[in-house]
């Protein structure tokens, strides 16, 4: 019969591989159309990928744990729908629906089987059985140790972190490459005191957010700046209304929305700190695509809120609302996390008054809000008490400066301290 291919999909802007977390069916199952199939990581998203086809998954071809490029087929799955499109005449095919199609695994009656090339053994940046994960390469340099010498243990014969970890202090060093700088004695594997400390395994979330995290930081000079806002007159109001507004719309009020319509007409003013850096000039972007960070067990995921801009306030709260519910329940699709084109994250929730956050490639700059409290300050020559908020920017410096970072907070700044109820219109 015919099979169909499913391929690592894209899963976010500038991803260009992701990680099989953990597959939802078995080689052998039934698999309906758009039913749940792997979950899949990268630096951006933990999603559960849906069945494009509906059949029997014959083949697994990604393990879990292993790190793919975007397009590598992980899975075949037996259809009709590929059967019929592999017995139809040529023109018949050419008319109908398009699938990807695989030779069939056994040969046709009176036809001998045609011999069928085996996987040999490639160098590291060769053919799809010998490519390495980031994390299986790095190590594999730390440790002086030349991966295509090893034989691997994963699916296809890959190369993975556990048979680098197995070869340290029994393989050979490789020959250094000329280093620009006297090599020192490779770091020796973490001694753990099984009595006093305990060895947790990363996650496969949590590699990827450490290696976008370290990209982003020798990608983009960072630069920092903080603005404290009186939000007095905002809390109040917020108290007052609630619970009428949980009431008529079903969902909680929370400040974040309030800052994400601000901070989206501020864009429109400060259109700099809505781009992107590229070779030829910067990308100036004419819409807002709000990126929403939500912390998950795991980590952290940030959906995007497309023509945020655009939006109403009480629409605005419902789409927040939406991709922070689905992305706790890992029920975000591919186009939640593509095209975000600045970062919003809410760090007060955990009680911080100042962050420093890093940039979400390849946006230009990331505003977090802190804890609301309560403090003395001098108004009008008077101490009174004062709800006050701090918001902290990081910017990357290539293309902002410090006088326009200052500016765009200030902006915010003003217009959330002048707020009055007359602002929106729930």
């Amino acid at each position: 019969m015919g099979v169909s291919q499913i391929k690592m999909p894209q899963l976010g802007e500038s991803v260009t591989e992701g990680t099989v977390d953990k597959w939802l069916k078995h080689e052998g199952d039934m698999v309906k159309r758009d039913e749940p199939l792997v979950e899949v990581v990268t630096d951006k998203v933990n999603a559960e990928i849906p069945s494009p086809f509906e059949g029997k998954l014959v083949k697994i071809a990604v393990a879990e744990g292993e790190t793919v490029r975007v397009g590598a087929v992980i899975a075949q799955i037996e259809t009709a729908a590929a059967a019929a499109a592999a017995a139809a005449p040529p023109k018949e095919k050419e008319a109908g629906v398009a699938h990807t199609e695989v030779p069939p695994a056994e040969p046709a009656a009176g036809r001998a089987p045609q011999p069928q090339p085996q996987p040999v053994p490639q160098a590291a940046d060769g053919g799809e059985h010998a490519r390495l994960s980031p994390a299986v390469r790095k190590l594999a340099a730390e440790h002086n140790i030349d991966p295509t010498s090893l034989r691997g243990s994963g699916m296809g014969g890959r190369v993975t972190r556990d048979d680098v970890l197995a070869a340290v202090g029994t393989a050979p060093a490789a020959a250094p490459q000329t280093p620009a700088k006297p090599a020192g004695p490779a770091p020796a594997p973490a001694r753990i005191d099984g009595t006093r400390e305990e060895l947790v395994k990363l996650s496969v979330m949590r590699k990827s957010i450490a290696e976008h995290m370290v990209r982003s930081l020798a990608t983009s000079p960072h630069a920092w700046t903080m603005q404290e806002i009186d939000v007095t007159n905002l809390v109040r109001y917020r108290e007052a209304e609630k619970d009428s507004f949980k009431a008529r719309h079903g969902g909680p009020l929370t400040y974040l929305p309030f800052v994400a319509q601000i901070v989206c007409q501020a864009l429109m003013e400060f259109p700099w700190l809505n781009s992107s850096w590229s070779d030829e000039g910067v990308i100036l972007k004419r819409y807002v695509n709000l990126g929403i960070a939500v912390a998950i067990p795991d980590g952290l995921i940030v959906p995007v809120v497309k023509d945020a801009d655009q939006l109403g306030f009480t629409d605005l709260v419902r789409a927040i609302n939406d991709l922070v519910d689905r992305a706790r329940s890992k029920q975000l699709k591919t186009d939640d996390v593509h095209g975000g084109t600045f970062t919003l994250n809410n760090t007060g929730a955990t009680g911080s008054i100042a962050s420093q956050p890093i940039i979400n490639q390849p946006q230009a700059a990331i505003l977090t809000t802190e804890s609301i409290l309560k403090r003395a300050i001098v108004v009008d020559d008077a101490i009174a008490i004062r709800q006050m908020m701090n918001i902290c920017l990081s910017f990357d410096h290539r293309i902002i400066d410090g006088m326009m970072a200052g500016q765009f907070v200030n902006w915010i700044k003003q217009r959330l301290e002048g707020w009055t109820a007359g602002s929106i219109r729930l």
